[in-house]
């Protein structure tokens, strides 16, 4: 008995210290192409989560695909952790300072942009009754975070870029028959974002060369849903197939701008509208579109040993064109603060995998997928320095007894170099170039992720 309680303690306090894990950490990272987080398990990372919406292996498919819970009995938890590691070098070519009329020398490259991360993500299900099942997904869908050093050549284009998500997803499961199972959930996500970089003011009158610093900081909340369905096509095969709405979000938040002269700041809280709408402090608004998915996957068994595992999931990043910043306050308001064109394009990621099941304890996988990247050399930016990347994941599995296992799985994704061309139109203004400098060179870039989920069954 004192086995027992110890045993419910223990998971208890997992269970926890995983939704608090969430909360503090949300996402700060980037991994999948674009920004999304594709990170939501282990035990899926081990075949570079091909097959995702089908093979409804643990809790964790209530992200993947919500009617995968009607696949499993019981209760199960499921905790998750994932480091991801990306690397964003930069190489200059040509590159320019601003006109030299303000006064700036060469300055260093950059170094990497890229910082390591970790992303939780965390499952609970049970089932109802042998057709109803439900249960709740935490997780961070989207994340982003490149920061470069403060002195960097590109340092008025960007510094530091920093988008953070957490997603709360319950979730329903319904089985209609032996060969068919629908699912389908609710989520609430909130999104943060702050981005950063140099300001040069001797552009708006200031004498002598003088730079500041920029800073965004806004958030907010949105509701989303998401569904799916399993199909039995016999018994050795199974096709999912699952979609994730789109996230509406009206970010607020406010633009603050560090190191004015006293001379700019006077023509400021003088009333100047050009020069509030440009370097002035005030709240501000954006509109933005997170992309909607959809997968197709398969699972196919030809044999009790091995799982062999497939998919192609789109990603409607159309839906960014642009990111428009208007002001909301003070004299300016209603004006543009910024406009970052990004012409992004739907995206599709392919992948095949294997699970091969050495015994009732121990599973090995392997997986490798292609990700497009949603931009072009044409609007390529220091922010998301984004391209296409190859996927090459290990992984294994450890049952340990009593309805326990722990997976451990890696992955590194190998990218493809970067063009960046921030030198005029149709990235930049001709103004904006003479103010902040041309950008231009390439990225070599590459991610590194390990993870490792404690799943536990009751």
């Amino acid at each position: 008995m004192d086995t027992k309680r110890k045993i419910m303690k223990f998971e208890k306090a997992v269970l926890r210290c995983s939704v608090a894990a969430a909360l503090a950490a949300l996402s700060g990272t980037v991994s999948a192409s674009g920004f999304a987080l594709i990170e939501q398990n282990a035990s899926g990372l081990g075949n570079a989560y091909a097959g995702g919406a089908a093979s409804a292996e643990d809790a964790s498919t209530i992200f993947f695909n919500p009617a995968g819970m009607s696949r499993l009995s019981g209760k199960q938890v499921v905790v998750a952790a994932h480091v991801i590691t990306p690397s964003a070098q930069f190489s200059n070519t040509a590159s320019t300072t601003p006109d030299p009329i303000y006064g700036f020398v060469a300055a260093p490259v950059g170094g990497d942009a890229g910082s390591t991360a970790v992303v939780p993500s965390a499952y609970f299900m049970w089932t109802i009754n042998p057709e109803l099942s439900a249960g709740v997904g935490l997780g961070a869908p989207f994340g982003l975070k490149t920061e470069y050093d403060a002195n960097w050549m590109g340092r008025f284009h960007a510094i530091k870029s920093e988008i953070k998500t957490i997603n709360i997803n319950p979730s329903v499961a319904y089985k209609v028959n032996d060969s068919v199972s629908i699912g389908a959930g609710v989520n609430w996500q909130r999104i943060e974002a702050t981005l950063t970089k140099a300001v040069n003011y001797a552009a708006f009158g200031a004498a002598g060369g003088t730079e500041g610093s920029n800073n965004l900081e806004g958030s907010d909340s949105t509701w989303g849903y998401n569904l799916g369905a399993l199909f039995n096509v016999n018994p050795n095969t199974t096709v999912g197939v699952a979609y994730r709405s789109a996230m509406n979000y009206k970010i607020s938040g406010t633009a603050a701008y560090y190191g004015r002269t006293a001379g700019l700041d006077g023509l400021i809280a003088g009333g100047n509208v050009l020069l509030n709408q440009q370097i002035g402090d005030s709240s501000f608004t954006a509109d933005i579109e997170l992309p909607a998915t959809f997968s197709l996957a398969l699972k196919y068994q030809p044999n009790a040993q091995w799982d062999i595992l497939a998919d192609a999931t789109q990603t409607e990043w159309s839906s960014i064109q642009s990111l428009d910043l208007y002001r909301s306050s003070g004299i300016a308001s209603g004006l543009s603060l910024e406009s970052v064109p990004f012409k992004w394009r739907d995206t599709w990621r392919v992948g095949v995998g294997a699970n091969h099941h050495y015994n009732e304890k121990w599973t090995a996988r392997v997986g490798v997928a292609y990700d497009q990247t949603p931009t072009s050399d044409t609007y390529r930016i220091a922010r998301v320095p984004d391209s296409d990347r190859t996927w090459l994941s290990l992984g294994a599995q450890c049952k340990t007894g009593k309805g326990a296992a722990f997976d451990f799985s890696y992955a590194h994704l190998f990218m493809k170099d970067a063009a960046l061309n921030m030198n005029g139109p149709p990235a930049l203004l001709p103004a904006q170039v003479t103010g902040r400098g041309a950008l231009i060179g390439n990225y070599s870039n590459q991610v590194d992720i390990l993870s490792v989920q404690y799943t536990r069954s009751f």
